[in-house]
């Protein structure tokens, strides 16, 4: 049977690398929610039209919404069969709301966690700086420029430090993930659908693993 593959894991876990390699490795389509937003804000159709009030108000996009955009976008002929779901679901409302999608669409939901350690994660999002010429991202834990705060290629250039990606802000955006995703986890665990895996390896042996379990 046809999956709903959803990758559950904290920012800086890796899950969207992964998402992407199995889209460009074995043609399962990537079905990003941040990417169904930013395209939201282009479309002019109904349900778009709903959204982009919504986003100039300043008010959060409901479950009921998102639920619809996921509904719209994985009815494509692109998500016939298997499909990844990348940044959805991120409650457990919007799990329930998944389980009356898979039935309609005929298919199985497999869960999968990526799971890194919390001081990894503080070094994956803290340590990251970019290039404001290319867009090169650097690690000053794990890739550090040759020269300390200049891209390798863009000497002239100072590398940028996110308001995002600072040890405060990092903080706030794992405790929310923590509040928000342990009911999820729970859900997945109880009806015997979630797998863990490591997230803290090399990029291919995590790949090798998530290989295995959606074999």
């Amino acid at each position: 049977m046809d999956k709903i593959i959803v990758l559950i894991g904290a920012p800086g876990a890796g899950k969207g690398t992964q998402a992407r390699l199995l889209q460009e490795r074995r043609g399962i389509p990537q079905i990003s929610t941040g990417d169904m937003f930013r395209e939201m804000k282009t479309l002019d159709t109904p349900l778009a039209r709903e959204v982009q009030e919504i986003m100039a108000s300043g008010k959060l996009i409901s479950d009921d919404i998102t639920f619809r955009i996921v509904r719209e976008r994985t009815s494509k002929a692109d998500t016939a069969g298997t499909y990844v779901l990348d940044g959805y679901p991120r409650t457990a409302v919007q799990a329930a709301q998944l389980e009356e999608l898979a039935k309609e669409q005929g298919k199985d939901i497999l869960a999968i966690e990526v799971d890194v350690p919390r001081d990894e994660l503080m070094k994956r999002l803290t340590g990251r700086r970019s290039c404001p010429v290319c867009g090169e991202i650097y690690n000053i834990y794990s890739k550090p420029p040759a020269s300390d705060g200049v891209c390798d290629m863009h000497p002239e250039a100072s590398l940028e430090h996110r308001a995002d990606d600072l040890e405060e802000k990092v903080k706030v955006r794992l405790e929310t993930y923590d509040e928000l995703t342990r009911p999820l986890l729970d859900y997945y665990e109880g009806t015997g659908r979630l797998t863990k895996i490591s997230g803290a390896g090399e990029l291919e042996d995590i790949y090798s693993e998530i290989e295995k379990i959606i074999a």
